[in-house]
């Protein structure tokens, strides 16, 4: 089947405004232009697509398929247009990255400037996005690598094993369990705690596991980065459980109390997930390789490679 972008926009704005006529307007096209490309679309679809009604038009299971497939081919179309532009502005390559929260405030800050300095005519659009989505971003083709931790639906992508992710409690040097070695995630939930903002994917991961306890907890204040966070533990407000990286950076500035975690998930596997390592382009392998060898002294006493962590 081969489809016009012009009969993919009416499509999709006819599906999203429900009306035949508005959406003709919007792609400047008369009303009986458009009914015509709609019926074309329908008769190589060989399915009917959308219900005609008095009021407008209403999606049928088809079309819901169809507007899928049409919002992802007019995705690309637009990313390829814009890369296209940056290859004519002297750019070679655009690398798309989706990645966890740990990832792009933590560890990426520290990485991507040399990454960057030694490929000066390579981009990175790095988006932070929940664990869930990002393996669905890869396989979508909307990002070339992904960066998650933990157990992750892969989908069948190819996972790459670069680090360990050890998460601890920070509290300041005063709190009564700054003297504990060892502390379960459960005895730290009648205290007030600091948190990441809502949508951060270790808030989410916090959250389900309150949740399986059957129990909350007491946020004062919710921020945007694990060195907020730790100013804040810092400060008194509360106590956190951050990535240990970020805890170590702030230990002396902020006087901050470490303590390992008892329970098992406190420690995550970090993956980078692409749909074929060996089909990479050269920039995209060259970040793979800049994360796995930052990481190497770790990789070789924490865990081995792994096709898949699944």
């Amino acid at each position: 089947m081969l489809f016009d972008l012009t009969d993919l926009r009416l499509f999709v704005a006819a599906a999203e405004l429900g009306n035949l006529t508005r959406a003709a307007e919007r792609q400047h096209l008369s009303l009986a232009a458009a009914s015509a490309r709609i019926k074309a679309l329908e008769a190589q679809a060989g399915l009917q697509l959308l219900q005609r009604e008095a009021r407008g038009v209403r999606l049928l299971p088809p079309g819901e398929a169809f507007l899928h497939h049409a919002r992802l081919v007019l995705r690309q179309t637009e990313q390829l247009r814009a890369d296209l532009l940056e290859y004519g502005g002297g750019l070679r390559g655009h690398l798309r990255v989706f990645a966890n929260t740990t990832a792009v405030t933590d560890f990426l800050p520290e990485i991507l400037p040399g990454f960057l300095a030694r490929n000066p005519r390579i981009n990175v659009d790095l988006q932070e996005k929940p664990n869930a989505q990002i393996p669905r971003g890869v396989r979508d083709g909307r990002a070339d690598i992904g960066i998650v931790a933990g157990q992750v639906d892969t989908l069948g992508l190819e996972a790459i094993h670069f680090s360990t992710d050890r998460l601890v409690l920070v509290t300041a040097r005063k709190h009564r369990f700054a003297r504990r070695r060892t502390i379960s995630f459960a005895e730290t939930l009648e205290e007030d705690a600091i948190g990441m903002q809502q949508g951060s994917t270790l808030q989410a991961f916090l959250a389900q596991i309150t949740d399986n306890l059957g129990k909350r907890q007491k946020l004062r204040i919710q921020l945007g980065s694990f060195d907020a966070m730790c100013r804040m533990i810092g400060s008194g407000v509360g106590i956190g459980v951050v990535p240990e990286s970020a805890a170590r950076r702030n230990q002396q500035s902020m006087q901050l109390a470490l303590i390992a975690l008892s329970d098992a998930w406190c420690v995550r596997e970090r993956y980078l997930l692409v749909r074929d390592r060996a089909a990479l382009p050269i920039y995209a392998q060259a970040l793979v390789d800049t994360l796995c060898t930052h990481y190497s002294p770790q990789k070789a006493s924490d865990s081995p490679n792994v096709d898949n962590p699944m």
